[in-house]
């Protein structure tokens, strides 16, 4: 199985990766299969089965809105964020489902938006889309959002695929130590050996001027989070922080905020916030590796950006491949899903990510990088995703602020030693895992444990 950094980074909405961008995707997926079939023209109904997960938080996630903008045709990557809310209006007044985006066919949602207290075999999020005809059932298919946007449907998850990408790489690598392996076999850091894989795809050009697209996209959701306030959608009255907190840090009058540690670590909190905020309220945004954890990354970059006066493009280039190195790790052997393993699978393999992108721009030797995504990893092993109300708010917005300061960190404790350390990247890996397999299913995105239960209790 193949990965691509732009598998890892994709530009889609919130306020999840896994109950919006993937669900979102596989609706689209279904209605190219109707079309591919020459079944279109011939539906006359639609009806939307989420199970487990997605049933348990789709509402709080958009994943019914989600479903049925795929099933009008919408990318996650394409389309506007401020056009849902009226299309989804205007579906409910008229009880008219515009599939593919042309054709009208009843849809109602009390009866055709079910949410089944009921779980699939392979993973959490599962969905059925079922197209009827006048005649009876024409067409059906299960799909699993497996985090991250990726999705495959219930063929692939039986043979225990992720995805049918089988491109051969000169450098591929399945664990850490045949990454580090590699590395010094050939004499290459590891965002070296990560472009010359990504050219198994498309050309350096192309590589680079995506990254920086990508580079691009995580900018405007800060700027958005940044000049928003008011309170998040949701009903739980959570009110925005980033902007009074932008205009408290622009006022502080301290030119020489560079030396200063506590206002740089400010400035991290403030780019995390922005972002998870702009998540939160189904903005636009780059999953990073997932929406839940998507302020964590670019936090980093922001602050390496920012507070290095030789900082350039080709910084960012290197940091998303030395991050996307890891995550590709974390996702081949654990996961990136809050409903498979619990945030540490969100904001853990983040947290690492971000730290081995940071060590990778600052010099680091391979050995050092792996070292600085073990200790972001290892201090997040155990995280349970229970958000309040099903919401990616509480605690999800403030834990990636918290998680981009402790990357940092990671980075910054691995550079000070030569690389040797006594857990080894894929033993955390590994933990993770096991852990999420251990871990009770109402601490991994189901609302029913945890701050989920606390804060209704109190």
């Amino acid at each position: 199985m193949a990965i691509s950094v732009f598998d890892l980074f994709k530009i889609g909405i919130g306020p999840s990766s896994s109950h919006t961008v993937g669900p979102m995707r596989a609706a689209v997926l279904f209605v190219g299969a109707l079309r591919e079939r020459q079944l279109l023209e011939r539906v006359t109904r639609l009806e939307v089965n989420l199970y487990g997960s997605l049933s348990a938080t789709g509402i709080g996630h958009g994943t019914d809105r989600a479903v049925i903008m795929g099933l009008m045709g919408e990318w996650p990557d394409r389309i506007d964020p401020k056009q849902i809310a009226p299309r989804i209006a205007e579906l409910l007044a008229s009880g008219t489902l515009p599939l593919d985006g042309r054709l009208p066919v009843p849809f109602d949602w009390q009866r055709d938006m079910r949410l089944l207290d009921e779980n699939l075999p392979y993973h959490p999020n599962a969905m059925t889309l079922v197209a009827f005809g006048e005649s009876g059932e024409l067409h059906r298919d299960t799909y699993y959002s497996v985090g991250g946007g990726f999705v495959v449907d219930a063929e692939q998850a039986a043979a225990g695929q992720l995805d049918q990408d089988h491109t051969r790489l000169p450098y591929d690598f399945s664990s850490a130590e045949e990454l580090l392996q590699l590395c010094k076999r050939h004499g290459l850091r590891v965002s070296e050996l990560m472009l010359a894989n990504e050219k198994a795809w498309r050309s350096e050009v192309d590589i680079r001027a995506g990254l920086l697209r990508l580079w691009d996209a995580m900018r405007e959701c800060v700027d958005n989070g940044l000049s928003q306030e008011g309170i998040l959608p949701g009903g739980l009255n959570v009110r925005r922080r980033a902007a009074r907190l932008h205009r408290s840090l622009q006022e502080l009058g301290k030119p020489n905020v560079i030396g200063s540690t506590m206002s740089a670590m400010e400035w991290v909190n403030l780019f995390a916030l922005a972002v998870n905020e702009e998540n939160a309220a189904g903005g636009r945004m780059v999953t990073a590796p997932t929406n839940g954890a998507a302020g964590i990354i670019p936090a980093v970059l922001h602050y390496y950006m920012k507070f290095n006066p030789e900082a350039s493009d080709g910084d960012v280039v290197d940091y998303l491949l030395g991050a996307a190195a890891v995550g590709i790790l974390c996702k081949k052997n654990a996961s990136i899903s809050g409903a498979e393993v619990g945030c540490q699978g969100e904001v853990g393999s983040a947290c690492a990510m971000a730290a081995a992108g940071l060590a990778e721009v600052l010099g680091a030797t391979p050995e050092q990088l792996e070292n600085a995504a073990e200790i972001g990893l290892e201090h997040n092993l155990g995280l349970t995703c229970d958000p309040v109300g099903g919401l990616v708010q509480v605690p999800c917005i403030e834990r990636n602020a918290i998680a981009a300061v402790k990357a940092i960190n990671a980075a910054q404790m691995a550079l000070r030693g030569d690389g040797e350390h006594f857990i080894s990247l894929d033993q955390v890996i590994r933990t993770m895992r096991d852990t999420g397999a251990d871990m009770h299913d109402k601490y991994k995105e189901t609302s029913r444990g945890g701050l989920a239960v606390s804060a209704i209790e109190c």
